[in-house]
């Protein structure tokens, strides 16, 4: 397997992602889209999620497409944010179909950055502007570190961030992942250096320092965040023609890359959570070693892609945590 051109999670042809937030607000949210729909899936393992419309995203469920996935800080007033990207594809004529109706199928997830420095004391949820605004400039280009949904995000010592990270499989297939990190726990062994998720890097993408060099690992930390200032929301995606139920499985081997980059993780705390999104554009040619090798694919990608989140994070006024390179360099 070998990293994507952009090592985003935009080298699969056709998905769009876009960015937006407020530096006063101190959050933001991030919108992944396509030209036409593409199957998507959830898995959740977190023991707090905040969520829009996941249930229909179960493999026996009537809709198997949707049009949009939203990642947006805010807690629930960040679900909002869907309803910006519902109402902007709705103008463009896009979504299911109902006699003469078009109903756009938006599903989202939020982190919680309510007690992050920034102004919340809106009088009318800035989420909803938000969400449009990611919807309507979304390109196959877009910024890591300090953006979208990671804007106003932490984790248990670093201040937090969207990332994102890609694979191009040795049958062709592209998988890639993109998240955003406001964990409870760590992504480095303690505050150092070293990322959990070293042993997956790829081309120095974070760093390159390689793993903790101790033989004995240290116990994990701590939480230096306070209750409820938590979630890791992610999407794994391919170009792959899946059905929900294979989409679903490329979700739940993805926490494992959750759980090598993020010590701990999926705690009661955390409502960490995985969009799947496959676009069909490749039919799997051998379904039993292609899902396998897609789902461990994707766990690679999001273990990177979070790593990269971090590193990628840059320094702002009324930061409540360092920065990971104004500290350790790269």
């Amino acid at each position: 397997m070998h990293v994507g051109p952009k090592n985003l999670i935009t080298d699969i042809a056709g998905l769009r992602v876009g960015t937006a937030h407020d530096a006063k607000l101190r959050s933001g949210c991030t919108v992944l889209t396509a030209d036409r729909p593409f199957t998507a899936a959830v898995h959740i393992m977190g023991g707090a999620p905040g969520t829009r419309e996941t249930d229909l995203l179960a493999p026996d469920k009537l809709v198997q497409q949707v049009d949009a996935l939203v990642l947006s800080g805010g807690s629930a007033f960040g679900l909002d944010a869907c309803s910006g990207v519902a109402d902007a594809l709705r103008a463009q004529g896009r979504g299911f179909a109902v006699g003469d109706q078009r109903v756009p199928i938006v599903p989202g997830a939020i982190l919680f950055d309510l007690l992050n420095g920034g102004d919340k004391t809106w009088a009318r949820n800035p989420y909803y502007d938000l969400g449009q605004q990611a919807y309507l400039t979304a390109t196959e280009d877009f910024t890591v570190g300090t953006a979208g949904a990671g804007f106003g995000a932490a984790t248990g010592y670093w201040k937090g961030g969207l990332g994102s990270a890609s694979l191009v499989l040795p049958s062709g297939l592209i998988v890639g992942a993109l998240v955003a990190v406001n964990a409870l726990g760590s992504v480095t062994v303690n505050d150092g250096p070293h990322f959990w998720a070293a042993a997956w890097e790829r081309n120095r993408e974070f760093g390159g320092l390689g793993p903790y060099p101790q033989l004995a690992t240290p116990d994990a930390p701590l939480p230096r965040k306070r209750m409820g200032e938590a979630t890791t929301i992610a999407i794994v995606a391919t170009d792959a023609s899946l059905t929900q139920a294979q989409a679903q499985r490329m979700a739940t081997a993805a926490h494992d890359g959750m759980a090598r980059a993020i010590v701990p993780s999926h705690t009661p705390l955390d409502g960490d959570l995985i969009f799947a999104a496959a676009t069909g554009e490749r039919p799997l040619a051998d379904p039993p070693t292609d899902t396998f090798q897609l789902g461990h694919a994707a766990a690679i990608c999001l273990a990177r892609a979070i790593a990269r989140a971090i590193y990628e994070a840059s320094p702002m006024s009324g930061d409540l945590q360092p920065c990971y390179r104004p500290r350790h360099g790269g």
